[in-house]
């Protein structure tokens, strides 16, 4: 039967993760030149609106369909159809709240990649990008994992989107910003985030959204739920101590960008274990997370020069690898009996899934990134020109300006006289840099 208090708690989890893409959007607009900002928050904006609309016609049958040899759902419930108002199989819940849920992960996964290619790549062609890359990539190994593929019946655990959104975005995100080039003048002068209150402010909300991203997969208001609320909380905590810690041993001066990206980077870790570990170990995951994670963008890509923009491979695609190599360690059926024991409980089939199932995430990203970015590109040109580069995207792509300038005059009737004034607003800087 329908529990009215499982559905509440499903839908209002689906509004908490609805508000994790415009969050994305503020966190990657305040990491950008000002030049970039609007085109930057525009990309997570349209993915919100254009990935809604795929994953009713199409996406939800493919993910969530009925198994077809283990590799995609069959065409079923194409738009929606034989769902109505019937009850999630073995649930408490009605169906379309569950495609409300999974409409949220499929539109925030695809706007987390585009923190790696961030202030370089043409709108045109990163539409139909993304819009590829979530019908051939997306849906599949959401199917695999979620919708009884074949890496659900290896034992693969995923509760909230370890493999299928953060590996299978961050080592996207990775692909397609080696094949897209560096931004021009990476390395050669600074190229530093313009807002960075803006971007804990997009912190922020996705740190409160991530609540119902991990806490709503349980799929009730229940103790599973509480569960994964609880270590949610904790190992975001601690991925920030970790972060931050190091950063501060290393540099002398622990930072802001520092403290939310450990933060991102705990609730990134936590994801795919959240509902299968105690308390205790999240507290490790959360902060080795943090930790490996700041390893893979202070010292990693410096070593190999790659331009991942807004660090979507380094925080995205390497905590999530950690946190699904954590889940086959920590993972306890005393925590969720549909799951399995780990390493550190004596067994040894989970970890191993666990690290075949990351190899198949990896793989199916690389190769399936490069051929849609291929296809793309031999269609509509993906990278913008040196100079539409140097101008910014906001004004080559959209015609706007993040902030306006120039010169403002007029008269004051301040203390009943009357002055006239001008008043100079974010002076125009002539800098490719500005």
């Amino acid at each position: 039967m329908m529990n009215n208090g499982d559905t509440a708690w499903v839908l209002i989890s689906a509004a908490l993760v609805f508000v994790m893409t415009p969050a994305v959007a503020l966190f990657y607009g305040g990491m950008v030149r000002s030049k970039n900002v609007l085109s930057t928050i525009m990309q997570s904006m349209f993915i919100l609106g254009m990935i809604s609309v795929e994953f009713v016609l199409i996406g939800y049958t493919l993910a969530f369909g009925s198994d077809v040899n283990g590799l995609i759902g069959d065409l079923s419930k194409v738009g929606l159809q034989n769902v109505g108002y019937n009850l999630l199989d073995g649930g408490t819940v009605p169906e379309l709240a569950f495609v409300a849920f999974q409409c949220m992960f499929a539109a925030l996964t695809p706007a987390l990649i585009t923190g790696a290619f961030a202030e370089r790549m043409k709108f045109k062609g990163f539409a139909l990008l993304m819009l590829l890359w979530a019908v051939f990539i997306y849906n599949p190994m959401a199917h695999w994992v979620w919708g009884g593929g074949f890496l659900a019946q290896l034992g693969a655990l995923d509760f909230a989107g370890g493999l299928v959104i953060h590996i299978l975005s961050g080592v996207s995100g990775l692909t397609i910003c080696i094949l897209l080039g560096k931004r021009h003048g990476y390395g050669k002068s600074a190229i530093v985030p313009h807002n960075i209150p803006m971007t804990v402010l997009g912190a922020t909300g996705l740190y409160c959204g991530w609540f119902g991203f991990n806490a709503g997969s349980a799929l009730g208001a229940n103790e599973l739920a509480a569960n994964a609320f609880v270590v949610t909380q904790v190992a975001a905590a601690a991925g920030l101590l970790g972060w931050v810690l190091v950063e501060w041993i290393r540099h002398g001066k622990p930072t802001v960008i520092g403290a939310v990206s450990g933060c991102v980077a705990g609730l990134v870790a936590i994801t795919p274990a959240a509902g299968y570990v105690t308390v205790l170990p999240s507290v490790a995951i959360g902060f080795i997370g943090g930790i490996v994670c700041y390893f893979a963008v202070a010292v990693v890509k410096a070593k190999f020069g790659y331009d991942d923009s807004l660090d979507a491979f380094g925080v995205h695609g390497v905590g999530g690898m950690w946190g699904a190599i954590a889940t086959g360690l920590w993972a306890t059926t005393a925590v969720n009996p549909d799951g399995a024991n780990g390493l550190f409980y004596g067994e040894t089939n989970l970890f191993v899934a666990q690290i075949l199932s990351i190899g198949v995430a990896v793989i199916f990203a690389v190769v399936g990134s490069t051929v849609l970015y291929k296809i793309v590109d031999a269609i509509v040109p993906l990278r913008a020109d040196e100079d539409e580069e140097i101008s910014g995207l906001d004004l080559v792509e959209h015609g706007e300006r993040g902030y306006n300038t120039g010169v403002f005059s007029g008269t004051s009737n301040i203390f009943g006289g009357s002055e006239e004034f001008s008043l100079t607003l974010f002076p125009s800087v002539k800098s490719s840099q500005s």
